[in-house]
């Protein structure tokens, strides 16, 4: 004996689907609409302490901590003009200093730790692991813990007020965070490319230099642009290294115009660091959210 399951009939192809409920439709509405407003209040929550500098850059200088407001009724614009003149040497001097450093850094970065990777992914020899879990580690040990030792040895070698402290180490692929990013990436890489080319007669060196590198472009570009950023808003470490004033970069540049003992230009320290971030606003915010989105993506 059988028996004959009757399904529901299907509504035909290309019929019209039956209309939600209006009060569903509204209550949808309603929180897309709440959504939308907490969202909007926490990015304005979080932008408030940028938007406050922007309008204390075109507030006089006895106005600048009277109101806690952003509408700015009268702009003035004279802050941008007294901080660029303002110190030894053009603001744009120091910006220069800065996009040195910060070039060295970034090359540095690029080359070391993409060699360093390759040989953790690509290359057996012994106590690999060890090596690779003691790495690791390091990203944890703070920045703070080796900087007497290093600021000894850079001493010694007659660094000190030189930017060779801030670029030299970067060749030595320092940043675990960034070999072990690219260990990743390269690991998703298959190895039959590898093997491929190995038939070939490639080696290491031409292996990593024509198969792996040209397809690592996204990790290569995530770790130049966090490079740029975090060496562009670096203060404790330019600051204990760069001792003369013209040698000075941005960050610590722009704690010359507070003075503890007389009157502190306020509005020209934030007229100048309006200008220092707008580097970081027109190059890197862009390639920052690709960078991320096709790294994190593989």
């Amino acid at each position: 004996m059988t028996t004959d399951v009757l399904s529901p009939p299907r509504a035909p192809q290309g019929a019209p689907r039956p209309n939600r409920p209006r009060s569903s439709l509204m209550a949808s509405r309603l929180r897309s609409v709440i959504k939308h407003i907490v969202l909007l209040a926490a990015a304005l929550l979080m932008l408030y302490p940028l938007l406050w500098m922007v309008a204390g850059s075109l507030r006089p200088q006895a106005e600048i901590f009277q109101a806690p407001g952003l509408l700015v009724k009268d702009p003035q614009f004279q802050n941008y003009s007294t901080g660029w003149e303002a110190l030894a040497s053009p603001f744009g001097h120091y910006l220069l200093n800065s996009f040195t450093v910060v070039l060295g850094a970034v090359l540095g970065n690029l080359i070391s730790c993409s060699l360093a990777a390759y040989a953790f992914a690509r290359i057996d020899f012994k106590a690999k692991k060890a090596l690779l879990a003691i790495m690791l580690l390091t990203i944890m040990l703070p920045f703070h813990v080796v900087i007497v030792p290093q600021y000894v040895l850079f001493s010694h070698l007659g660094w000190v007020n030189t930017i060779l402290p801030l670029v030299i180490p970067k060749f030595l692929a320092p940043d675990a965070f960034f070999i072990f990013l690219m260990v990743q990436f390269i690991r998703g890489i298959p190895t039959e490319l590898d093997e491929a080319a190995r038939i070939d007669g490639c080696g290491h060196i031409r292996i990593f230099g024509q198969i792996i590198l040209p397809l690592m472009v996204p990790a290569l570009a995530t770790t130049a642009i966090f490079t740029f950023i975090w060496t562009w808003n670096d203060f404790f470490g330019q600051l204990i290294y760069l001792t003369d004033p013209d040698k000075y970069t941005v960050p610590v540049t722009l704690r010359s115009f507070i003075d503890s003992t007389s009157e502190s230009s306020w509005g020209a320290m934030f007229a100048m660091s309006v200008v220092s971030l707008l580097p970081v606003f027109l190059f890197g915010q862009r390639f920052l959210i690709k960078g991320i989105a096709t790294t994190g993506g593989k």
